[in-house]
């Protein structure tokens, strides 16, 4: 699924409580060291994105399978309509980057709201960022949702914002495609974008450019029809991802 990125793919960068001293970088080897050991036993080694076999590939010279799975609640994804708000689900921490989408908000100049459902440690900063860009009042903080409300906020999103910073695989993005809403995300968003193809089903925009992420959201709101050929295009490009072809695949190695 993912192993411990602090270690890998996010030391260096801002994600990473690791820094360069001689106990992190020993701590470092050992994790290192008991990945290689127990993830070499494997006879196979299924990886979850392409993304994530990538990254055992570079830092640990293994290989892995990609094996794309289902999100939790495959089967109960259904469309309603396409409303008038963006639709954020995710752990509020800094990786995920939905400080991204509030800067967007700054520029649009529709009547686009943006929800976002989920709880952490970044709550209280992008509450506090909110106000700043004097976007609060078009920005609703859900917190923790349930199962129900969750499906039943993806069935009536304009459109879904994930843009993480390198992501193994991205369960929200399935979740959007299969609820046949274009996804809004970022080229350096990792796994995401082996599913979001920019102006197929989604848009792909740097986090550094708002202005051009709210241009895009206003079009969505101008034209509903283009935002449901998106959302409908995405629902096709994963409709081979399924439990009965991840289980077979994984059964046959027995």
């Amino acid at each position: 699924i993912h192993q411990y990125r602090a270690v890998y793919d996010l030391f260096g960068t801002p994600y990473s409580e690791f820094t360069t001293s001689p106990e992190d970088q020993h701590l470092r080897q050992i994790i290192r060291r008991i990945d290689e050991r127990t993830l070499g036993e494997a006879r196979r080694i299924f990886t979850n994105s392409r993304n994530t076999a990538a990254r055992l590939a570079r830092f640990n010279g293994l290989q892995g399978e990609p094996l794309y799975h289902p999100p939790q609640h495959d089967g109960r994804y259904y469309t309603e309509s396409y409303g008038d708000y963006v639709l954020a689900v995710s752990r509020l921490e800094a990786l995920k980057r939905i400080d991204g989408l509030l800067r967007a908000m700054a520029h649009v100049t529709t009547d686009v709201r943006a929800l976002i459902a989920g709880t952490g440690p970044e709550a209280e900063r992008l509450q506090r960022l909110a106000r700043e860009l004097r976007v609060g009042d078009r920005v609703r903080f859900l917190g923790y949702v349930d199962d129900e409300e969750l499906l039943r906020l993806y069935a009536n999103a304009l459109a879904v914002y994930y843009a993480p910073y390198d992501e193994d695989y991205g369960y929200v993005t399935l979740e959007a495609f299969r609820s046949r809403k274009p996804v809004l995300t970022a080229p350096d968003s990792g796994g995401v974008l082996e599913f979001v193809v920019d102006g197929e089903n989604g848009f792909v925009v740097p986090l550094d450019r708002p202005a051009e992420l709210a241009a895009r959201i206003d079009e969505l709101r101008h034209d509903v029809q283009r935002a449901q050929r998106l959302g409908e295009a995405g629902h096709a490009r994963i409709t081979h991802i399924t439990w009965d072809h991840a289980i077979e695949r994984l059964t046959e190695t027995l």
